[in-house]
């Protein structure tokens, strides 16, 4: 266990952070986790996991995986990985929610479908379960990604929320690594030796949202303030600079 690594001090550091600011987790919260088998839903459910250990919050973690139905897939490998881990165990929920996506009747836009059919999903397994907080593993950069997204394909400004309440409050939505950058996420992945799935959906690293991501690093190249600065500037909008 890295306790006293940079990365996961910094990891550490941007969470609590993070829970902090939006009160994200309270005494006797029930939490889905959602697992998606990559670095940063893994490294969400071992921070939330080992934090139980020495904060003086109690509360309950239930991971979830939502199979998308691809031939190829991992449940069962997560699922050894979730046990070996020490975690609680993991509940796999089989779909056909990416086989549908990427069906001939929904050519334009599998990812936005599968997405959405998989947080529905999500929010019905919260309540059968009683979970009224839902962790998800998006993190800083993916948070300015979606900006960008939704800025070009959406025609709106707007994005991820660290934490968001949905169906009146009945269920909030909450993202622990709002704050901590992607490259620590890996970094924190590779001394963990958390193990690598391989990603059956036939759009992996050629959705909109890659390409926008592809799009960043080259501006991040050419300037280190860049990076901060967009996420900063997410926190401070001059409405009246804007169209009305």
């Amino acid at each position: 266990m890295p306790k006293y690594s940079y990365t996961y001090k910094s990891i550490n550091r941007t969470v609590g952070k993070a829970l902090h600011r939006y009160k994200m987790i309270v005494d006797g919260d029930h939490i889905l986790v959602g697992l998606s088998g990559g670095m940063d839903s893994l490294t969400l459910m071992w921070i939330l996991n080992e934090r139980r250990c020495r904060v003086p919050v109690d509360y309950e973690l239930h991971p979830v995986y939502i199979d998308p139905g691809f031939k190829g897939g991992f449940s069962q490998e997560l699922a050894d990985h979730c046990r070996k881990a020490g975690f609680s165990s993991l509940a796999v929920e089989v779909t056909d929610d990416g086989v549908v996506a990427h069906s001939a009747e929904n050519r334009e836009n599998p990812c936005f479908l599968c997405a959405l059919r998989r947080r529905k999903r999500l929010f019905e397994i919260a309540d059968s379960t009683g979970c009224t907080k839902i962790a998800l593993g998006h993190n800083r950069d993916d948070i300015v990604e979606t900006f960008f997204l939704n800025m070009c394909y959406a025609g709106e400004i707007s994005t991820m929320m660290p934490s968001q309440d949905f169906f009146k409050g009945r269920f909030t939505v909450i993202r622990p690594l709002a704050y901590t950058e992607a490259h620590l996420i890996r970094r924190f992945a590779k001394q963990m030796g958390f193990p690598r799935f391989l990603n059956p959906c036939p759009s992996a690293g050629q959705s909109k949202r890659q390409q926008i991501r592809d799009w960043l690093e080259q501006q991040y190249r050419t300037n280190k303030k860049i990076r901060g600065n967009i996420f900063r500037a997410l926190r401070h909008v001059k409405q009246d600079y804007l169209l009305k």
